[in-house]
């Protein structure tokens, strides 16, 4: 096939250099044929066109240079008519039946064999390296997520966000960025969501046209389809890294100091109830993962989530889904039912992934009636915002207590607040761990153990702050610390913490 396309391409070189832009790009790799073809050409090609005679010594120095950027150009029409022709023949070539018995690899290769078959025989004009970006493409449609695949890989990525099957962007240090990764079609990008919901038994299509779901690995996937998406699919991944972070990773981070770090461990492990309070992208989950890492390896852990993210490693632990409805609106399974449930199955932690409704009133009962540990997430943008949607949250569920009685629950459930931010520069910060200490007539009181203070930027716009102790030697919770023997780390804890704020 290439020494073909060669000897088609070099045979006229003088006529079309500038419309064959990919067939120059071959040249290089027959370089005697190139080098005879300027001594034949000028005679005709001389008198007509005076122009093309000194392209090839302009591109001729580039060319080396050059492969990088045409590879990436050449996802053009073109590439993607050829991709569709190839695996339109691939997929009236390949027995699928069979192909779902071989193990990834081997399936891998049996398409990456038939391809190059189907391209041979169709005699399409490709170089090397688009060949090869041909046979991954086509791997990834059969066998994977498609132009997804290569993002999914790559593990600096924080999100993914495709708007229609032309657009598609990645979130990457806390940045947004472009990506030139595109869909064949809207068909093709709507596929890839409909395969990656079924794998949790969900469904998307125009009749359900919104749906959460995850990946294998955790990941948070959220699509929504036409007619509700007007420029075609949108779909979100919520990335996780391949390795889960620790709390010592995000002291290395700068997220909290070694300090805060103890602190947090020991909240963690003497079953404090803890609410973990944070805008979107803060990093609520992912501190919510680093905390359950402390709690004791014989307690019974339950969790509800609306689609399955958390990674506990403990043994003994009962992971619950919501289920939306289905098609006839029937079935749902909400977070409150979940949670009610697990009151039934002998916790001794509840986890709630994401708190976001009614709900809340059940995890604070449960909180309150001997499921000492339990932990959830709430958005809001402080601790005292938190404890006020908290109060929003309930009313939303039709219960009608007063709001005296409605904070005396929350002040008696809740122990530890936790804010996490997310930074104008992309940065996530633990930015508060407050205790909820009681009541003062109508009103909550709440004291904050350690702040975080900006202090200004440096010249790159990455902020500069620091944690700082607010004072407090002993907190709300230091009984239960002495119960659980951490009272003496506690104390050390709070006293570095002190110093290295004076």
């Amino acid at each position: 096939m290439f020494g073909k396309r060669s000897n088609d391409g070099l045979g006229k070189p003088p006529q079309a250099p500038a419309p064959k832009p990919v067939v120059q790009a071959e040249a290089p790799a027959t370089p005697a044929p190139e080098a005879a073809a300027p001594v034949q050409a000028p005679a005709p090609a001389a008198p007509a066109a005076p122009a093309p005679a000194t392209q090839p010594v302009q591109q001729a120095a580039p060319r080396r240079d050059e492969p990088p950027v045409k590879r990436k150009s050449a996802r053009n029409e073109a590439y993607y008519d050829t991709k569709s022709q190839v695996f339109s023949a691939l997929i009236d070539t390949i027995d699928l039946s069979q192909l779902a018995k071989l193990d990834g690899e081997s399936a891998r290769e049996e398409i990456r064999d038939i391809v190059n078959d189907i391209i041979t025989i169709k005699n399409f004009a490709l170089s090397i390296a688009e060949q090869e970006e041909l046979l991954d493409d086509i791997c990834n449609d059969v066998l994977g997520y498609g132009p997804l695949e290569p993002l999914l890989a790559r593990d600096d990525i924080a999100d993914i966000m495709v708007n229609g099957a032309g657009t598609t962007y990645i979130e990457v240090a806390g940045k947004v960025q472009e990506t030139d990764v595109r869909f064949r079609d809207n068909s093709q990008l709507l596929s890839i969501c409909q395969r990656i919901v079924s794998q949790v038994g969900r469904r998307v299509d125009e009749s359900s046209p919104i749906c959460d779901a995850r990946l294998p690995d955790g990941s948070r996937v959220n699509v929504i389809a036409p007619p509700l998406a007007i420029d075609g699919t949108a779909l979100t991944i919520r990335k996780f890294k391949k390795d889960k972070l620790t709390l010592d990773q995000l002291v290395k981070f700068g997220a909290i100091t070694p300090e805060g770090a103890a602190v947090l461990q020991i909240i963690g492990r003497v079953r404090c109830n803890v609410v973990i309070s944070g805008g979107t992208g803060s990093g609520k989950t992912t501190l919510l993962n680093c905390l359950t890492a402390y709690i004791d390896a014989d307690e019974r852990i339950i969790t509800c989530e609306d689609s399955a993210e958390l990674q506990l490693q403990q043994p003994h632990v009962v992971r619950l889904e919501t289920r939306p409805p289905n098609i006839e609106g029937e079935g749902e399974i909400t977070m409150r039912d979940l949670v009610k449930n697990c009151l039934r199955m002998r916790p001794e932690r509840i986890i709630v992934g994401e708190v976001r409704g009614p709900e809340v009133f059940d995890l604070l009962q449960a909180m309150n009636t001997g499921h000492d540990g339990s932990m959830g997430t709430i958005h809001a943008n402080s601790p005292r915002e938190c404890l006020s949607r908290m109060e929003s949250m309930i009313a939303m569920g039709g219960f009608t207590l007063p709001a005296k009685t409605v904070r005396e629950i929350i002040a008696g459930s809740v122990d530890v607040v936790i804010q996490a931010t997310r930074l104008r520069d992309g940065s996530r910060r633990i930015t508060h761990i407050t205790e909820v200490i009681g009541m003062e007539g109508d009103v909550l009181i709440t004291q904050d153990l350690m702040k975080y203070e900006m202090v200004g930027e440096d010249a790159n716009g990455k902020i500069i702050g620091e944690h700082r102790s607010t004072g407090i030697g002993r907190p709300n919770f230091w009984d239960r610390a002495r119960y659980y023997g951490e009272d003496k780390r506690l104390a050390a804890s709070l006293d570095a913490m002190e110093k290295m704020t004076s």
